[in-house]
C-alpha cells in the first residue's frame, strides 16, 4: 500500500498540505456568493466563511411581510449553499493537487 512512499518525505508533505490548506481557506473567504429570489427582488450575499454580507430588498415587498420572509429564506440559504459548493470544490482541488504530489508507482 505504502510502495514507493518516502517516508523521510512525508513531513514535508504533510507541510505543503497544511500550507495549501490554509492558503486554500483564505482565498476562499475573499469570495462572496449572491442569490437572488422572487425575480430579484431580494439578493443576499454570502462571503466564503457563509457570513451573510449584504441583503437588498425591494420596496414592493416591505408590504407583505409573509412574501418578504419566504423571499428572504430562499435567497440566504441558496446563497449559504454556493459558498458550501464552494468550499467542496476547493476541498476537491486540494484533493487533486496533493495526488499530483505523490509518488508515482511503475
Amino acid at each position: 500500500m505504502f510502495e514507493g512512499l518516502n517516508m523521510g518525505n512525508l513531513g514535508q508533505m504533510i507541510g505543503q498540505m497544511q500550507e495549501k490548506a490554509q492558503q486554500m481557506q483564505s482565498e476562499a473567504e475573499k469570495l462572496s456568493y449572491t442569490a437572488k429570489s422572487g425575480g430579484g427582488l431580494i439578493s443576499a450575499t454570502v462571503n466564503g466563511k457563509g457570513e451573510v454580507v449584504d441583503l437588498s430588498i425591494d420596496d414592493s415587498l416591505l408590504e407583505d411581510k409573509d412574501a418578504l420572509q419566504i423571499l428572504l429564506i430562499g435567497a440566504v440559504n441558496e446563497a449559504i449553499g454556493m459558498a458550501e459548493a464552494g468550499k467542496r470544490d476547493a476541498a476537491m482541488q486540494m484533493m487533486g493537487d496533493l495526488s499530483a504530489m505523490a509518488p508515482k508507482n511503475g
